[in-house]
């Protein structure tokens, strides 16, 4: 008999600052762990709907996202269960987020919603920042999340270990030009892009 499917999903957008949590904590469970057969990590980015078979095929699913509860910048929140989808849409960060909550809420009107939902939710500090990345208190508090997120896992019969083996070329389950050590290190300083918006186009005070 197959062992139940475990599903590791990180969401958001890796190009507005803070939005790319769940996306990071993605990337760098892959980078650090290795994990059982029956455990898959996909980076969801912003596919919405396009997520549903994942989470109908999932028997546990574990979901790293920025969420605004309206707390400090860098507040982790653990959701559970039905109460995850009331949270995913309860103050939307993005369009992606109102799109993974009518996920959720399809894989319970199909009948095929996992057994087991955890939602690791990070309170963001900046959005509006186009080609920033995660701002220090979210990227300390990503850390946080990791060892939350790898603690369940355990429990459910992941079986995380530390990474022996190095991820080929091909096997990284985020778009490599976009991992991180490069976003960073090829991005250009704010003063040379403008990251809120291109001044040409904003009319300036009479």
């Amino acid at each position: 008999m197959d062992a139940p499917t475990i599903t590791i999903l990180g969401i958001g957008n890796v190009l507005w600052a803070d939005e790319g949590f769940g996306v990071r904590c993605i990337e760098a469970l892959q980078q650090r762990y290795e994990f059982a057969p029956q455990v898959q990590l996909i980076d969801g980015g912003t596919q919405g709907l396009y997520l549903v078979q994942h989470v109908q095929q999932a028997h546990s699913l574990l979901i790293f996202d920025a969420i605004d509860y309206g707390l400090a910048p860098g507040t982790l929140r653990l959701i559970e269960d039905d109460d995850v989808p009331r949270f995913m849409g309860a103050k939307k960060m993005s369009l992606h987020q109102t799109g993974f909550q009518e996920v959720l809420m399809l894989a319970q009107l199909t009948e095929q919603y996992p057994q087991r939902v955890l939602l690791v939710g990070c309170q963001p500090e900046q959005l509006d920042d186009y080609g920033g990345s995660l701002r220090p208190v979210v990227r300390q508090a990503m850390e946080d999340a990791l060892a939350l997120g790898v603690d369940a896992l355990r429990r459910w019969g992941a079986q995380p270990v530390a990474r022996r083996t190095p991820l080929g070329p091909q096997e990284s389950v985020t778009f490599a030009p976009l991992a991180l050590p490069l976003y960073e290190g090829q991005r250009p300083p704010e003063d040379a892009a403008c990251r809120v918006g291109d001044a040409r186009f904003f009319p300036t005070a009479a």
